[in-house]
């Protein structure tokens, strides 16, 4: 009986090894802020800073406006994939004006074919706008995550 004793104290040991690591914080593990918000003076947009880290691990990317002819006219187009809708059917673009930095853009969308918003207004030609990640940049602009 005493054996059998011994074994069932040794297997619950065992077990909660792990337990006692779980525990214990990572050694590795950063208490730097993947993201910083930041209030722009005089705009009811904030500007959104990420770490590099953070950047990679949500896979942000960017193309540039564009100027087209469409319908025989110069029209700025971006990826739909850029366009981001609010409640009130209101449209907005991350721009990336400087590494690391997203700041959301009003635009006003004309209409939509296949893969491309055809603007009336919007970000200049040639300025980058974010087509994957924007949804979670607004989250961490409007504190949604949190």
């Amino acid at each position: 009986m005493q054996h059998r004793n011994r074994w069932m104290i040794v297997a619950l040991i065992i077990a909660a090894l792990p337990l006692a690591a779980c525990a214990r914080p990572l050694a590795s593990a950063s208490t730097e802020k993947p993201s910083i918000v930041e209030e722009i003076e005089g705009s009811e947009f904030k500007r959104v800073v990420l770490t590099q880290k953070a950047a990679e691990r949500l896979d942000i990317q960017t193309v540039p406006v564009r100027d087209e002819e469409v319908d025989g006219a110069q029209r700025l187009v971006v990826p739909y994939a850029a366009v981001i809708y609010g409640l009130k059917g209101e449209t907005w673009a991350y721009t990336n004006p400087e590494p690391l930095v997203f700041v959301r853009q009003p635009i006003s969308v004309d209409y939509i074919e296949g893969d491309v918003a055809v603007l009336l207004e919007g970000p200049p030609a040639g300025i980058a706008v974010v087509t994957v990640g924007g949804a979670l940049l607004y989250g961490a602009e409007t504190g949604v995550s949190k």
